[in-house]
């Protein structure tokens, strides 16, 4: 017997409480699909957000595994944030560190740096992927600092129980809560994992907000959003999320950083900024990574 659900009033208020609704589009990598979120046309960017990435989940049979080679990055901060498996960051500044289920990789580009994402050396086995890659915009004043890589150990990360829901605090602070991960300004990122029937609200403090499915259904208002898909809130609103089953959300946001520009693997507040990062790619002038002479050559676009 199929029963319709009922919606509280919460919930139907919550309808208008979402401003945009984005698909995430699959982009190939070679050795395996991710699905990009953040830019799209309608939405540059959610608080420093600029760049989005569901990674996997994938599987790699023995003797294969992810193969990003050295790439350049200015203007921005990436940050790796694994669900499965494992990804061996390799950088410029002679850093080599293997990030893992849950820990954090926070690499700052600022005037320019260049890193490699590879498997680890041991791919005899099967190995599985998922994960999330974000870029945040730096502010102004910092887009053209020093380099710089940290790394946050899985147990440094606060994890806070909301009504049945696992609230994991990846940036930020939320909940009663902080992180210890630097941030360049204010900032939201959050992993939550609800159960069916959960309920979890966004956090009201920051004026960009956003969740994505990893995994799941969730309602919000009376529009079901499923695995794939970033619902953007609308500034003021406090949504309410419910679990139709169980899921997987990852909640962004921040304050605004202003206007960027963006082209490959470049952000800046200045287009002739982003044109001087290409020649110095392509003359080689930002740097390498010892003992790696591979490179990822300039797009032709």
């Amino acid at each position: 017997m199929s029963v319709q659900p009922s919606y509280e009033p919460e919930c139907l208020a919550a309808a208008g409480a979402i401003e945009l609704t984005i698909e995430a589009r699959t982009r190939s990598l070679g050795e395996f699909d991710v699905r990009r979120v953040l830019p799209v046309a309608e939405r540059r960017m959610v608080g420093p957000f600029i760049f989005f990435d569901h990674m996997g989940p994938a599987v790699f049979p023995p003797g294969r595994g992810i193969a990003v080679r050295p790439h350049p990055h200015i203007g921005l901060a990436t940050i790796t944030y694994l669900f499965e498996g494992e990804i061996m960051h390799r950088d410029s500044l002679g850093y080599a560190q293997l990030i893992q289920t849950g820990a954090v990789n926070l690499m700052t580009a600022g005037r320019g740096i260049v890193h490699s994402e590879r498997a680890s050396d041991d791919i005899a086995i099967t190995s599985h992927l998922h994960g999330i890659q974000s870029w945040l915009a730096l502010p102004l004043e910092r887009e053209e600092m020093e380099p710089s890589f940290i790394h946050y150990a899985a147990a440094e990360l606060p994890e806070v129980d909301v009504d049945g829901c696992a609230v994991r605090v990846i940036m930020g602070e939320a909940l009663g809560r902080a992180s210890p991960v630097l941030t360049y300004s204010p900032t939201l990122y959050l992993e939550v994992r609800m159960p069916r029937g959960a309920r979890f609200a966004l956090p009201p403090a920051h004026s960009e907000r956003a969740a994505y499915v990893v995994s799941g259904r969730v309602r919000i208002g009376a529009d079901e959003r499923a695995e794939g898909v970033m619902a953007v809130a609308r500034a003021g609103s406090a949504p309410q999320l419910l679990a139709v089953e169980d899921s997987r959300v990852m909640v962004i946001g921040g304050e605004p950083v202003g206007r960027r520009h963006i082209w490959w693997n470049f952000v800046s507040s200045s287009q002739e900024r982003i044109e001087r990062a290409k020649r110095d790619w392509a003359e080689g002038r930002i740097g390498k990574i010892a003992g790696d002479d591979e490179f990822i050559p300039l797009p032709d676009r």
